[in-house]
């Protein structure tokens, strides 16, 4: 990790807001060159304070694809209790693509959990970015598939049909 990402990372993991909030706004506008704060922005999502909450979500919309080696800690974060961090781990773990295979069973687990709605989306969808990988999901998409949800309803098909090839 360059220094002064790494810098940022462990300023936007502190106590004091000021640095948190300075941090999450450098690394919104570092773009893909933040990328090795991912798990630190996806963290940070969950922040007391909006206004890092939302430097850190424009952070990680413009980030691409996290480290192929914070795959696991991303898949740790599928299990916490808010909202948007599972949201943006299951992103990040999608964007891997196969390279989050190891990820499948947690994207399961948020698949078939009681998380909200866009976890799950997000879940099934990155799911299908990992393809053939993910194939251990294709019973719990097939089933998904028959969701309240539509939106989730068409990602879980979408999902499989992308894993099936």
């Amino acid at each position: 990790m360059s220094g002064n990402v790494a810098k940022l990372t462990d300023d936007l993991a502190g106590a004091d807001l000021s640095r948190r909030l300075a941090a999450a706004e450098t690394l919104c506008r570092l773009g893909a060159e933040g990328r090795e704060a991912a798990v630190a922005l996806v963290r940070a999502a969950s922040d007391p304070d909006e206004s890092v909450r939302e430097f850190a979500a424009g952070a990680l919309e413009e980030l691409g694809a996290p480290p192929a080696a914070d795959c696991a800690a991303l898949a740790k974060l599928l299990n916490d209790n808010h909202a948007d961090v599972v949201y943006w781990a299951a992103t990040l773990l999608g964007r891997l693509g196969p390279a989050a295979g190891a990820a499948v069973p947690a994207l399961i687990e948020v698949l078939e959990s009681n998380v909200p709605s866009n976890g799950r989306q997000r879940a099934a969808w990155a799911l299908g970015e990992i393809g053939p990988a993910a194939r251990a999901a294709l019973g719990p998409l097939r089933q998904t598939v028959s969701s309240d949800d539509k939106r989730l309803a068409r990602l879980a098909a979408a999902a499989a049909e992308k894993i099936s090839g």
